[in-house]
């Protein structure tokens, strides 16, 4: 969903196609299999030309380029990884595996990140992501990227088994414009804003049979973030703003079921809701997973306090949940 950010509906439909090859996926109703180790092969051992090590949130990150004439030096790349790194340490408290090798392919005739995938377990790396750039990123467009980020925070969670795939992509998807807001990276204001522009895109259409069920993009990535949305504001009102969902994520992080994993989901489910001291987690998926939920989203924001003009949100903190909203945002030690 692009991070919340510019464009969102097209790099949401990008960002689908970028992830599909993660997985398994029913897509038109034709059945696309795929094994994400036979696919991490694509790439994975083309010739390094150059590499640089870097260590964020207590863990050490490798990052290796192919041979490419990217229009940005390499020192620029590396330090965006930096801050993307930083971004997810400062969500999750800490980085969420001790060791990560990201590959980065120049690709000629295009700029931006154009496309980044993440496995776990790849060679004696705990994660390993493949991030493909255009030879023609600007730094303006490396600085406003997402997808680094994005693909950083799937290595907070297990790898889950297909069916659950809107999970992963929900929760970094949700995450990753909240962590570069903590950071300071992204504005709130255009953060909520587009928050409020998209979510509509994650609601069942006809015939939706629940988020386990129903893999379109829209679910998959839309769908699964405005369950974490409902979460997230579930668990602050059940702990008056004591807890939220990053503590339920951060726990499953400390707990060591992240992307090197195949954690069992109720096992992922019985963490995070053992972090806030709620159910609110497995309720909640079991009924999303399951059937299709709609959420009355222009109430929502009204009562979370979010008006939007001109592509930014303004906040009315007398609303009632106004203090949930920017407890959301608010970056903890």
């Amino acid at each position: 969903m692009a991070g919340f950010g510019v464009s969102f509906l097209l790099d949401a439909a990008k960002r689908y196609v970028i992830d599909m090859d993660r997985r398994s996926f029913i897509a038109g109703g034709v059945g696309l299999v795929v094994c994400r180790r036979a696919l991490a092969q694509f790439g994975r051992h083309t010739a390094v030309v150059f590499t640089q090590m870097i260590e964020v949130g207590g863990s050490s990150l490798q990052i290796d380029f192919t041979q490419g004439e990217i229009r940005l030096t390499r020192a620029a790349i590396v330090e965006r990884v930096r801050a993307a790194a930083t971004a997810v340490t400062t969500y999750y408290g800490r980085f969420p595996v001790s060791r990560a090798r990201l590959l980065v392919i120049p690709v000629a005739g295009e700029d931006g990140v154009v496309q980044g995938t993440t496995w776990g377990d790849i060679d004696g790396f705990p994660a390993f992501l493949r991030l493909r750039v255009g030879e023609e990123t600007t730094a303006d467009e490396l600085r406003a990227d997402w997808v680094i980020t994005h693909e950083l925070v799937h290595t907070a969670l297990a790898d889950l088994p297909d069916d659950q795939h809107w999970l992963e992509e929900g929760i970094a998807s949700y995450v990753e414009p909240i962590a570069r807001v903590q950071t300071g990276q992204l504005d709130p204001a255009k953060m909520w804003a587009d928050v409020v522009a998209g979510m509509v895109n994650g609601e069942p259409e006809s015939g939706d049979r629940g988020l386990d069920h129903t893999h379109t993009w829209g679910r998959t990535y839309w769908g699964g973030a405005l369950f974490c949305l409902n979460a997230d504001i579930a668990i602050h009102t059940a702990t008056a703003n004591r807890k939220g969902l990053q503590d339920a994520l951060r726990a499953i992080v400390t707990a060591g079921a992240t992307i090197n994993t195949e954690t069992p989901l109720a096992r992922v489910l019985q963490i995070a809701d053992e972090a806030t001291k709620t159910d609110v987690l497995s309720t909640m998926y079991a009924k999303w997973s399951v059937m299709p939920v709609r959420v009355d989203l222009p109430g929502l924001w009204q009562r979370m306090g979010i008006h939007v003009a001109n592509g930014r949100a303004a906040f009315d903190e007398a609303a009632p949940l106004a203090a949930a909203r920017a407890a959301i945002t608010m970056r903890r030690g």
